[in-house]
């Protein structure tokens, strides 16, 4: 019985594991694949694939042994909180920019790359905005 317990635990965790993979993936492609594609703004490309592989990173090295995963893991979360400001100003200083690639060459950006940095970037807003209110919501319980 616990043997048949462990396997579906580790079918859960395999499950969650792909299932939290699958952004910081989509970041390091659509910024690999669109890596030219936003003269206006230069870093959005650059600013995915950085955040696609150090959110790939930083559960791996936080698990490393003693005082070496903690330091790993917080040096790595503070760069990641720091990119994301980064990114922010970014992403959100040229909204909303020329997406037709022929009217001008200063002003576009790739619809593509822009949106799916502009809304992931808003996800993580609404995100945190929903686990403040979870947590706000279990303490009033």
């Amino acid at each position: 019985m616990s043997e048949r317990v462990g396997e579906r635990s580790l079918a859960v965790a395999v499950c969650a594991l792909a299932f939290m993979s699958t952004l910081p993936i989509a970041h390091l492609v659509i910024g690999v694949i669109y890596q030219s594609e936003c003269p206006r703004q230069r870093l959005i490309p650059i600013y995915l694939m950085v955040l696609g592989a150090t959110s790939l990173l930083l559960p791996v090295l936080s698990n490393l042994p003693g005082i070496v995963g903690k330091v790993c893991g917080s040096l790595i979360s503070l760069f990641c909180f720091c990119w994301f400001i980064a990114g922010n100003v970014w992403i959100y200083s040229i909204y909303e920019p020329n997406y037709n690639k022929t009217a001008s060459i200063d002003t576009y950006c790739n619809r593509t790359l822009y949106l799916f940095a502009f809304w992931t970037t808003n996800l993580n807003y609404i995100l945190l905005g929903l686990a403040i209110l979870c947590a706000r919501w279990s303490d009033l319980s």
